[in-house]
C-alpha cells in the first residue's frame, strides 16, 4: 500500500503543470477514489486537494524567484486562469505576492514533496470486529454543523445542549438495533475531510426501515452493507478523536477493507464527570481487492 502510495505521489509531480486526476491516482494506489482520499487526509495531515495546491504554489514560487518568465506564464502554467486569481493564491500560502516576491527577494513557504515510510508502531492492540448489517433507519434529530478534527466540537456541544429535555429519552425508546441506545450520526462529509467543512449531524437510534420517525425528527435510511466497529476507552473526546485516526492509519494499511461511502456512527457512554468514555465507532467498508 505504502509503495502505491509513493507512486501516486510521483505522479503528483509529474503533473503539477497540468490536471491531477484523483481517478487516476486511485488506480495508481489500488483503491476507490474515496477511500484514497480518507487515507491521505488521516496520513498527511491535510486533504489531498490541499496538498495539490500547496506543492503547486511551492514549485511556482521558486520560479517566481528564479525571474526567468512573465508572471502570467507561470500562472497559467499551474492552472490558474488569470494573474489576478494566482497572486491571491500566491499570497494566501506565501505572505506576499509574486510580484512583490520577485522585487525583494522575500522568503517564500515551502510543502515539502511527502514520502510515506513505515514505522513500527502499534504496540496495543486495536479492538474491532467485522459486520454484515442489513438496510437500517438513523431516526433522531438533524444539524448542519462544521468538521473539527481535534477538541470539541462547538456546534455539536450547542446543538446538543439546545435539545428539549425528554426529546432523547423518547426516542431510545425506538431503539431496536446494534448499536442500542442513543447514537451520533455524521453524514454527508465532504470528500477532503478538511477541517470546517459542513456535515449532517443526528443525534438519534438505529431502528428497523420500517419504523416511522415521530414528529421533529428526520429519519436516514442507510443501505445493507459491511461495517467495521471499533471500540476505544479513554479520555474524552481525545480518546475518539485519535480512534479515527488510528484507523486510518494503522488498521487500515494492515487489513483488507477499504472504506465505503455511508454514515459514521458513534455510540458513547460517559463518566459521570464526563473526564472518560467509553465509545463503539462504526465505519462503513468493502473488502479491497
Amino acid at each position: 500500500m505504502l509503495e502505491r502510495l509513493n507512486q501516486a505521489m510521483g505522479h503528483i509531480e509529474d503533473h503539477l503543470g497540468g490536471e491531477v486526476d484523483v481517478a487516476r491516482l486511485a488506480r495508481i494506489a489500488a483503491t476507490s477514489e474515496y477511500h484514497l482520499r480518507r487515507m491521505f487526509s488521516a496520513l498527511a495531515g491535510m486533504p489531498l486537494s490541499e496538498y495539490v495546491r500547496r506543492r503547486r504554489l511551492t514549485v511556482a514560487g521558486a520560479e517566481v524567484l528564479a525571474g526567468r518568465e512573465p508572471l502570467l506564464e507561470i500562472a497559467v502554467r499551474y492552472g490558474y486562469g488569470s494573474g489576478e486569481a494566482f497572486a491571491r493564491a500566491f499570497r494566501a500560502m506565501h505572505g506576499v505576492g509574486p510580484g512583490e516576491a520577485r522585487r525583494t527577494g522575500a522568503a517564500l513557504v515551502s510543502q515539502p514533496r511527502l514520502a510515506f515510510r513505515l514505522t513500527v508502531e502499534g504496540s496495543s492492540s486495536m479492538r474491532y470486529r467485522v459486520v454484515d448489517r442489513p438496510d437500517f433507519t438513523v431516526v433522531g434529530l438533524k444539524a448542519r454543523v462544521p468538521l473539527v478534527h481535534s477538541g470539541p466540537n462547538r456546534a455539536i456541544v450547542d446543538f446538543v445542549r439546545g435539545i428539549a429535555p425528554g426529546t432523547l429519552a423518547r426516542l431510545e425508546k425506538l431503539s431496536d438495533q446494534e448499536p442500542q441506545g442513543i447514537v451520533a450520526v455524521c453524514d454527508g462529509l465532504d470528500p477532503s475531510r478538511a477541517e470546517g467543512t459542513e456535515l449532517d449531524y443526528y443525534q438519534g437510534v438505529i431502528t428497523s426501515p420500517a419504523a416511522p420517525a415521530p414528529e421533529g425528527a428526520t429519519a436516514l435510511l442507510v443501505p445493507g452493507g459491511t461495517w467495521a466497529v471499533f471500540t476505544v476507552s479513554g479520555p474524552a473526546p481525545e480518546a475518539i478523536q485519535y480512534l479515527w485516526r488510528d484507523v486510518f492509519t494503522e488498521w487500515f494499511p494492515a487489513n483488507p477493507y477499504r472504506s465505503r461511502p455511508g454514515p459514521e456512527i458513534l455510540r458513547t457512554r460517559l463518566s459521570a464527570d464526563g473526564t472518560e468514555a467509553d465509545a463503539e465507532l462504526w465505519l462503513p467498508v468493502e473488502r479491497d481487492v
